[in-house]
């Protein structure tokens, strides 16, 4: 990258526009809340906003998007979504985007944007194979490869929240179902887990606040989605084989202690060197990584190099 690049993150309740010059330095940023209830158009109307006033600074090149959702690959449009965009699956965000803006848009998932985003300038930086796993209000991964985001067959791999979970059986992951690694080891599943030890109904942060200052019950719930988390990337490893995995978001630094223990205890001896380490690049990792989408060579099989 020799020209500042323009990268946005479209959340659920949060949409951010960076201008990200060369060494994956934000010069500048915009945010505003994602107007998630009024429907796609709203939302897309918001991130244009915000990218527009940073694009005369830009280069002429592509605008980079990371989204909640499931990105098809060759369009750029959502595949699914869960209910925190309210009709945001079927929306085709590259075209509309890049009609706002006038310029081409590439897009792909948030957490795949920030994968790219760590492997270019923060904790994966010089590792070609990644797996990064995204601790937040739900749980999402994503997988690096040779340099290059891996979307698998539908743009969905690295959906780790999804595994079956050892303690999650009377826990609702966000797809619907029970038993997931997402229903214990992220902030929902933390806020779900301590009501059901007899806590009160707090949210994770919460849960969290509470651990660190000697609650024993929200001790206990933190201990265990942690260790849930750890054996998760460790089983992980052996099948991905990976140099590194890197554990992002907001209720990560909560649950590393314990899941970095359940790690080590379960890791295959063949793969003891891996190391689980915390992003670098906080909440500016999916704008660095959707920048970094934007000016990464295209492969023919439609993939990107960081």
């Amino acid at each position: 990258m020799t020209e500042p690049v323009v990268g946005i993150d479209i959340g659920g309740t949060k949409t951010a526009a960076a201008l990200v010059g060369p060494g994956a330095r934000v010069l500048d940023r915009r945010e505003a809340p994602t107007p998630a209830r009024g429907g796609p158009a709203a939302v897309l109307d918001t991130a244009a906003g915000l990218a527009a006033d940073l694009l005369a600074a830009a280069g002429p090149g592509p605008v980079g998007v990371g989204t909640a959702g499931t990105v098809d690959p060759a369009t750029g449009a959502i595949r699914y979504a869960t209910d925190s965009l309210p009709g945001w699956a079927g929306t085709p965000v590259a075209d509309e985007l890049a009609a706002r803006l006038g310029r081409p848009v590439r897009v792909t998932n948030d957490v795949a944007a920030a994968a790219l985003g760590e492997c270019w300038a923060g904790a994966g930086r010089g590792r070609g194979h990644v797996l990064l796993a995204a601790v937040g209000t739900g749980l999402g991964g994503a997988i690096v490869n040779d340099g290059r985001g891996e979307g698998g067959a539908r743009g969905a791999a690295g959906q780790l929240g999804h595994l079956p979970a050892p303690g999650a059986h009377r826990l609702r992951c966000g797809c619907g179902r029970y038993g997931h690694l997402e229903a214990i080891a992220s902030g929902t599943g933390l806020a779900a887990a301590y009501a059901l030890t007899g806590g009160d109904p707090v949210t994770g942060r919460e849960v969290a606040r509470r651990a660190a200052a000697g609650d024993a019950t929200a001790r206990q719930v933190v201990d265990r989605a942690g260790a849930a988390l750890g054996a998760a990337l460790a089983g992980l490893v052996a099948l991905l084989d990976p140099d590194a995995v890197v554990v992002a978001g907001g209720a990560a630094a909560t649950l590393l202690p314990a899941a970095t223990a359940a790690y080590r205890a379960e890791l295959p001896g063949g793969w003891a060197h891996v190391p689980l380490l915390p992003a670098a690049l906080g909440a500016d990792a999916v704008v660095v990584g959707a920048a970094r989408l934007a000016t990464a060579p295209i492969h023919h099989d439609g993939g990107t190099s960081t």
